[in-house]
C-alpha cells in the first residue's frame, strides 16, 4: 500500500521508502524531484518564487528556490545521497494569467539554471504552458507521473435556489 505524502507550498520532503509517493499541484510554482537512484533516496520541493525580490521580509522562507533547493540538497547529502549521482525532474512553471509578470516562466530558468550551475543532470522536465500540473514522484527510484490540470474547469456549488416573495419590501 502507497503512502503518498503530499508536498505544499514552501516545503521540501525526503524519503528513502520504496512504498512513499510525494505528491504536489502546481500552477506557476515550481517543483524539482530530486533522486540518487544508487542509494535508493529522493525528494520533492515546491517554491513560488525564484528569488528574493528587493523589499522582501524574509529571505529565508522556504517560498524562494534558492533556499528551497539548499534544503533540500543537504537533507538528501544528511541521509547519505552522493551529489554526483544526484539527478533532477522538474515541473510547473505555468503561466496561469496574463495579469501579472510571468513567475512561472521566471521560476522555469531558475530550476534549469540552478541544476546547470550545481552541475546535476536534468533527467525531464515538463516546465511552461498555461496549464496547472498534479506530479506524483516516486523518490525511490526517480519515476515520476505528470497530469496536466484544465485550467477551464471551476467546479463551484450550485447557487441557491430563493422562492420569490408574494410581497414587495420597500
Amino acid at each position: 500500500m502507497a503512502n503518498v505524502e503530499t508536498v505544499i507550498q514552501g516545503q521540501f520532503k525526503i524519503s528513502a521508502d520504496a512504498d512513499t509517493i510525494l505528491s504536489t499541484v502546481l500552477g506557476s510554482c515550481v517543483s524539482v524531484c530530486l533522486f540518487d537512484d544508487v542509494r535508493g533516496l529522493g525528494g520533492m520541493n515546491h517554491y513560488l518564487l525564484p528569488d528574493v525580490r528587493e523589499g522582501a521580509t524574509n529571505a529565508t522562507d522556504m517560498k524562494y528556490g534558492a533556499l528551497s533547493m539548499e534544503l533540500l540538497i543537504n537533507a538528501m547529502l544528511r541521509q547519505g545521497a552522493l551529489r554526483r549521482d544526484m539527478r533532477a525532474k522538474l515541473f510547473g512553471g505555468a503561466r496561469i494569467t496574463r495579469a501579472f509578470d510571468d513567475i512561472g516562466g521566471r521560476n522555469a530558468d531558475f530550476a534549469r539554471s540552478y541544476m546547470q550551475r550545481e552541475d546535476i543532470q536534468v533527467v525531464a522536465e515538463s516546465l511552461g504552458g498555461t496549464q496547472p500540473r498534479r506530479v506524483h514522484f516516486w523518490p525511490v527510484g526517480g519515476r515520476a507521473r505528470l497530469l496536466l490540470v484544465d485550467s477551464k474547469v471551476v467546479e463551484t456549488p450550485p447557487k441557491p435556489v430563493h422562492p420569490k416573495a408574494d410581497i414587495t419590501l420597500f
